[in-house]
């Protein structure tokens, strides 16, 4: 691409719309968008910020706006000042930011919550009755198409920052689009749970997502084959951030030297919203089923058990241990022990801000469905089944050159 095509299309703003925009990576990474914009902070940690990214005509820095849906009252301001007690967020880059914080803040719109009661708070306010799913789906896309027109903005990428929650029960309208569809104009049915809705309303608003959590989200069958349909990229499924990243950078080296792994566990420690939420035991789940594939195909082990504790104490802080059992040569044995510590939330915002950035640059060329090349930002890939750390960061890299040459 030439210098002036790429920066024309990097002039175009984009909404970056966070479902769970209240939410402590969702809040980390608008003060970190707004701190680079400003020139306050570098994007280190940002995958995007280096070449043959910087010159493939991404969506700048400053040209992301930023929205999104909670059902949290918690502002994002309180958050981050929250975020600064806690030693994560330099209290210089709350005060630098805080202006931007508050207009992203100001247009967080109310999510869906199904725990409320079916059809309840805001989708039942004024017909006082059930409200469908479609129903909720619609005001959720109106929320997203408002936001985009109010703006002015070429695009609008979803991506999914909610709590974590229990695998879906497979029922057969998740595997037939017409199906569902009529199930979802049901006000008597939730067919859905609250991820799969939101990623329903970004098909329906002609937006671009990212699903950034275990949530079934645009997993569900019958919603791929509608973002494919209705040419809109996705991306998923759930960050890989630090212990899994780590996992599938020695993982291969292992294999590579000829290596047999016997056992590989792991154990993780963590507070905050996610500790308590992982704490369910079906939430948990989700969670476990995404983290342990990977390695379990990497290494051909079936022995990878994982365990993940609430210890409230820790906060945003994760520290995640790993006891890596290796066969070597005569049948020799190797112990490898690792201990990653790091304040989640920052991990995840810069691939949140990057995903953002190549997903625009998706929707742009034309893309549609599942885009497996993403797959370097997840545990779970979709339409993937490359784990390998360093095969997925060489797919990506050719990806985004071969897409911004062949964009319009």
């Amino acid at each position: 691409m030439h210098d002036a095509s790429a920066r024309h299309h990097a002039a175009e703003r984009t909404g970056v719309w966070f479902v769970g925009a209240r939410g402590s990576v969702a809040t980390t990474a608008t003060v970190g968008l707004a701190a680079i914009a400003g020139a306050q902070a570098p994007p280190t940690g940002c995958v995007t910020a280096r070449e043959p990214f910087a010159s493939a005509g991404l969506p700048e820095f400053a040209d992301l706006v930023v929205g999104g849906h909670d059902i949290s009252a918690v502002t994002m301001t309180k958050r981050a000042e929250r975020l600064v007690e806690t030693g994560m967020i330099p209290p210089r880059l709350l005060a630098a930011t805080h202006d931007a914080v508050e207009r992203a803040d100001a247009e967080v719109r109310p999510g869906y919550d199904p725990h409320a009661g079916h059809g309840s708070g805001p989708d039942a306010a004024v017909s006082q009755q059930p409200v469908s799913q479609q129903a909720v789906a619609e005001r959720l896309a109106g929320d997203i198409t408002a936001f985009r027109d109010r703006h002015g903005l070429a695009r609008v990428v979803v991506i999914d920052l909610s709590s974590t929650e229990p695998p879906v029960t497979d029922v057969p309208e998740l595997h037939d689009p017409e199906a569902l569809l009529t199930a979802l104009a049901d006000p008597d049915r939730a067919v859905l749970p609250a991820s799969s809705v939101s990623a329903y309303a970004a098909i329906l608003a002609g937006a671009s997502y990212a699903a950034f959590t275990p949530s079934a989200g645009m997993g569900v069958p019958a919603l791929t084959a509608l973002a494919r349909e209705r040419g809109i990229p996705v991306a998923g499924q759930d960050g890989k951030t630090g212990q899994t990243w780590l996992r599938t950078v020695l993982a291969p080296a292992f294999a590579a030297r000829g290596l047999k792994v016997l056992s590989w566990s792991g154990t993780n420690l963590l507070g905050g919203g996610d500790g308590a939420t992982l704490a369910d035991p079906d939430a948990v789940r989700s969670k476990l089923a995404t983290k342990t594939r990977g390695l379990t195909a990497l290494t051909g082990s079936e022995t990878t058990p994982l365990h993940i504790d609430n210890v409230p104490d820790l906060g945003d802080i994760k520290v995640a241990w790993d006891h890596v059992h290796v066969e070597g040569f005569l049948g020799s044995r190797i112990t490898l022990q690792t201990t990653w510590s790091a304040h989640d939330s920052m991990l995840a915002a810069p691939l949140v801000l990057d995903l953002a950035r190549l997903l625009a640059l998706a929707h742009a060329a034309g893309i549609s469905g599942p885009v497996p090349e993403l797959g370097f930002f997840f545990k779970d890939p979709w339409t993937s089944d490359v784990h390998d750390a360093a095969a997925q960061a060489v797919a990506l890299e050719d990806w985004v050159r071969r897409t911004a040459q062949a964009r319009p």
